[in-house]
C-alpha cells in the first residue's frame, strides 16, 4: 500500500510539473523513494518561483470599443484580491475608454442579487463579476442574459473559460488546482516532508474547495505528512471567526500543527495575532495559501511573520484581461484561453515582479500589448 501511495505521489508532482512546462522523466518502476517525491516537488516549487515568464498571452483582437458603459458586481470590497482586480478594471477601462460603475455585495449573501438587480437598473452594456458563484448568481444573471448583456467573470467557477449553464462568457482565474498544488508541495518542500496541516477553505464558493480538496489530496499523498484537518470558515466572516478557530485548533493538535494552508490570504490576517499573543515563534507555525498575494501576506512574507508563500494571482493584470474579454464580445469575437502561469512568492523572490509595491504584478508588459491590441496611446 505504502508503494502505491508513493507512486501516486510522484505522479502528482510529475502532473504539475508538465503543467509549468518543466521537462519529467518517465516513473522508474511502480514505486518512488520518498527522497524522490521529495526532489520532484521540489523542481516544481521552484520553478513556480522564478522570476514570471515572457508574455504568453494574447497579442491581437479587435480594437477598442468605446463608449461603453460596464457595472461590476463585487462580491466583497474587504478582499484584497477583489480590490486588486477592481483596480485592474478600472486602470483598464480609462485606457479603453469606458465608464464603469460598481456595486458591491459586501460578502452578504442577502445582497448579491440585489446588487445584480442594482446593476441591471443601471443599464450597461456589459457586467463584469469580481468574486462570488456563477451558478448561485444564476437567477440574477438571467436578466442579463435575457437583454443580450455580455457578461465575464473572476474567480466566479472552478475552473477557468466559460462557465458551462450560465451565461458568463469567461471565468479569467489561474488554474486553481495548479494554484493548489504547488501550495501544498511548498508545505512538503518546507517540512521535507514531514509536515502536519491544517485547510481553511470556505464551502460556499466552488473555486474555494475545489482548492481544499485539491491540497488536502496532496498533502494525503505525502506519506510523511499529516493532514490534521479541513477548517471550514466563510471568508465573509473571517475576522469574526479565525481568531477563536486557531486557538481551538493551537489546543486541539498543539506542536502537530506546523502548516496553515488556506485558500485565500485574508485567514491568515486574523490568525497571525493569535499565534503572536499566544508567544509562539515565527518558525512554529508556516502558513501558505493558494491566493491571492494581498498587501498584508506580501508584508507577512517579508518580514518572515508566520507566513512563507502566498501563489499570487496577477490580480492587475487579470483585471486588464476582463475588459480585453469584454471588448471582444463587444466586438462579436469569442474569447481567449489565455490563462497566467502559476507564480509562488517566496521570501527570496518578493521584490521582483512588483513585490517592492506589496503585490505579484508580472513585468511582462501586458499593458502595453492590450494597449496595441485595442489600437490605444
Amino acid at each position: 500500500m505504502r508503494g502505491l501511495l508513493l507512486a501516486w505521489s510522484c505522479v502528482c508532482v510529475l502532473s504539475v510539473a508538465a503543467a509549468q512546462g518543466m521537462p519529467t522523466a518517465p516513473l522508474p518502476g511502480t514505486t518512488v523513494a520518498a527522497k524522490d517525491y521529495l526532489a520532484e516537488a521540489k523542481r516544481v516549487v521552484d520553478v513556480a518561483a522564478q522570476p514570471a515568464a515572457p508574455w504568453n498571452g494574447p497579442r491581437n483582437g479587435p480594437r477598442a470599443q468605446p463608449g461603453k458603459r460596464v457595472a461590476i458586481v463585487a462580491e466583497d470590497l474587504r478582499n484584497g484580491g477583489i480590490v486588486g482586480v477592481v483596480d485592474g478594471v478600472l486602470e483598464a477601462a480609462k485606457v479603453i475608454g469606458w465608464s464603469v460603475r460598481i456595486f458591491d455585495s459586501g460578502g452578504t449573501p442577502d445582497l448579491r442579487l440585489k446588487m445584480l438587480a442594482n446593476a441591471l437598473a443601471s443599464h450597461p452594456d456589459g457586467l463584469i463579476i469580481v468574486g462570488g458563484d456563477a451558478r448561485a448568481l444564476l437567477p440574477g444573471l438571467r436578466p442579463f442574459a435575457e437583454r443580450s448583456i455580455p457578461i465575464v467573470g473572476w474567480h466566479v467557477a472552478a475552473q477557468p473559460g466559460p462557465v458551462p449553464g450560465t451565461p458568463v462568457a469567461m471565468n479569467v482565474e489561474t488554474d486553481p488546482l495548479e494554484v493548489a498544488r504547488v501550495t501544498a508541495l511548498a508545505a512538503i518542500v518546507q517540512s521535507g516532508g514531514h509536515a502536519g496541516v491544517v485547510i481553511f477553505t470556505d464551502s460556499n464558493f466552488r473555486i474555494a474547495q475545489t482548492k481544499a480538496d485539491e491540497m488536502a489530496a496532496v498533502v494525503r499523498e505525502c506519506s510523511g505528512c499529516t493532514l490534521l484537518e479541513v477548517h471550514d470558515v466563510a471568508i465573509s466572516r473571517s475576522q469574526e471567526l479565525m481568531p477563536g478557530a486557531t486557538r481551538t485548533l493551537l489546543a486541539r493538535y498543539g506542536k502537530r500543527w506546523t502548516h496553515a494552508l488556506a485558500v485565500n490570504d485574508i485567514y491568515f490576517d486574523y490568525a497571525a495575532p493569535v499565534l503572536t499573543q499566544a508567544g509562539m515563534p515565527s518558525a512554529a507555525m508556516a502558513m501558505l495559501s493558494a491566493g491571492d498575494g494581498s498587501e498584508s501576506a506580501f508584508l507577512r512574507i517579508r518580514a518572515g511573520t508566520f507566513q512563507t508563500g502566498t501563489v499570487a494571482e496577477p490580480l492587475n493584470l487579470h483585471g486588464w484581461q476582463l475588459v480585453d474579454e469584454m471588448n471582444r464580445l463587444f466586438a462579436g469575437r469569442g474569447v481567449t484561453d489565455y490563462m497566467v502561469p502559476v507564480h509562488l512568492v517566496t521570501a527570496e523572490n518578493i521584490a521582483a515582479d512588483g513585490g517592492d509595491r506589496l503585490l505579484y504584478d508580472p513585468a511582462d508588459g501586458y499593458r502595453d500589448i492590450y494597449r496595441r491590441i485595442w489600437q490605444r496611446p
